[in-house]
């Protein structure tokens, strides 16, 4: 939504398929770890929410919020601290809840970091495709 404010469209397509593609990355390797949730391991404490009934590794709102705030902060170098903070808070209030163990919250963030990082370079790669073929002409 920042970046509808700003009125960067491309910054919110590129945080909208990178958060998608860091959700489907995180659901499929769910699927691959099947680590259970801390909740299924232990009977106490009870979780402060509904634990999913998937895998816990990688977290995927971790994963989500930092392909986000990776992305937000392409745009907006100097914001950066407040794009991860809120990413970091995030990924703590699913270890907070007890759905998800300190360590699937690490693995969702690097997921997050690495899937924006390497969509701003392939756009990048792309970019200077283009403008190569441009100059050929």
């Amino acid at each position: 939504m920042l970046a509808l404010v700003w009125r960067r469209y491309a910054v919110f397509v590129f945080t909208v398929v990178a958060v998608a593609i860091a959700d489907t990355s995180a659901a499929g390797l769910k699927r691959v770890f099947d680590v259970e949730r801390p909740s299924s391991h232990y009977a106490e404490p009870k979780t402060l929410v509904h634990a999913p009934v998937d895998g816990s590794f990688p977290s995927g709102h971790a994963s989500t919020s930092f392909a986000a705030a990776t992305v937000l902060t392409f745009a907006r170098p100097r914001w950066a601290p407040a794009f991860f903070l809120l990413a970091l808070a995030i990924g703590f209030s699913r270890v907070y809840v007890g759905v998800h163990y300190p360590l699937d919250v690490v693995g969702g963030a690097v997921l997050g970091i690495l899937v924006a990082t390497a969509l701003r370079l392939l756009v990048a790669a792309l970019q200077s495709l283009r403008a190569a073929r441009r100059q050929a002409r």
